[in-house]
Order: structure tokens, then sequence, then C-alpha cells
């Protein structure tokens, strides 16, 4: 089991779990608009410099001295139809097999239009790749991951639980949920959200394969 680390350019994380995920992450990426976040944060990480393993996107914000000093280091990729997240989760899945784990930091926090656009990304990533590997959003305040079809989730009673889908035709049963989502019609994003767990494992039936999205306090 391998994990890597992405490092958006949203609120750099501040409690422990995250980032202990950075410090044990086998493969750390930042996203190149991230990087001055990075380098304000990596000795309280870590204790010391480190620097990231690679540094992707378009480039443009990277001053000359810090390309010269990331020589090897730099992935350019020019084009825009992606956000640079997803070019970094493309990145590592391409050229990184035994990676089994993605945590993405500094997701969200910044602007609301761009964490709701890297939430749903999650969605979009567990499309393409299943799962394998794994991709969850950490921030300071929640664990976000998608789903495509039926699964059980270990996640401890009482624990916040929201859940949304893009698929209105998409219906949900769940056991383990104090409000139970059978009927819920997903024809809006709060329709099943601040939902509790009322078991330790949460299991949900999807009605077909389809996209949601989970998020956990």
């Amino acid at each position: 089991m391998k994990t890597a680390v992405i490092i958006d350019n949203g609120e750099f994380p501040k409690k422990e779990y995250p980032r202990y995920l950075l410090r044990q992450a086998d493969l750390t990426v930042c996203c190149d608009g991230a990087l001055a976040k990075y380098f304000r944060n990596m000795k309280a990480v870590f204790g010391q410099e480190r620097m990231p393993d690679i540094v992707i996107g378009d480039l443009d914000s990277i001053a000359p001295a810090a390309r010269k000093r990331f020589t090897g280091k730099l992935v350019h990729v020019a084009e825009q139809e992606t956000n640079d997240q997803t070019k970094a989760v493309t990145y590592v899945v391409e050229n990184f097999r035994d990676i089994t784990d993605i945590y993405i930091l500094g997701g969200g926090g910044a602007r609301e239009d761009h964490t709701i656009g890297n939430l749903s990304l999650l969605m979009e990533y567990a499309k393409k790749y299943g799962d394998c590997p794994h991709i969850e959003m950490v921030s300071d305040w929640t664990t976000a991951f998608a789903l495509t079809d039926t699964a059980d989730i270990s996640c401890g009673i009482g624990r916040s639980f929201s859940l949304f889908s893009p698929d209105s035709s998409l219906r949900i049963k769940s056991k383990g949920l104090e409000w139970p989502t059978d009927d819920v019609v997903f024809d809006n994003w709060w329709k099943a959200t601040l939902n509790r767990a009322s078991e330790d494992t949460v299991h949900l039936e999807f009605s077909h394969p389809s996209s949601a999205l989970v998020i956990l306090d």
C-alpha cells in the first residue's frame, strides 16, 4: 500500500490528520499555484525543509529561480481543459501504478466555486478509475470520496454523513443512517445532507451504477 498526496491551492490544512497524511506520503505532488503555501508550511509539517517530489501545472506562476531549484521535478501540462488537480491526479495514476491511495489536500476553503468544482471531480475520477487508486479529499473539517455503486462504509457510530448525487434517477437505500435515504430524490444538493451514522458501518444500495459523493466529518 503506497499513498500520494496532492496539494491544491486552497486552504492549507492546520490540523494533525491531513498533515499526518502529508508526512507519511510516499509521493508528494504540488500544484504549481500551491507551491508558495507549501513552502510557508513545510517546516511546521515536517520539522525541516522537504521539497515536493513533483510540481505540476502550466508553471506560469513559478519564478525562474524556483525553476532552477526544481530541475527534474517540474511537470508542464499546458492544456486548459482540466484544472491542476485533475492534471495531478492523471499524472499520478498514469505514472505511479503502485499508488493505492491518493489524498487531496487544499481542495477547498479559498473559493466556494473551486471547492464545489473540486469535490464534484471526485465523482469523475471514480467513474474513470474505479477504486484503484482510492481518492479522497481531506480538509481540517471533512473527508470526501465518491462511489459508483453499492458499498459498505466503515465510519463509526455518530459520525456526520452527507450524501450527494447529480443523478436524479438514482435511488439509494441505506442501512446504518439515522435518517434513511430510501425515498430521497437527488434533485437538489441538500436532499441527503447532515445525516448521522447510527451504526459503525453504513450500507448504501444503489438502484443502478451511477455517481454519488460522500462527505464525512
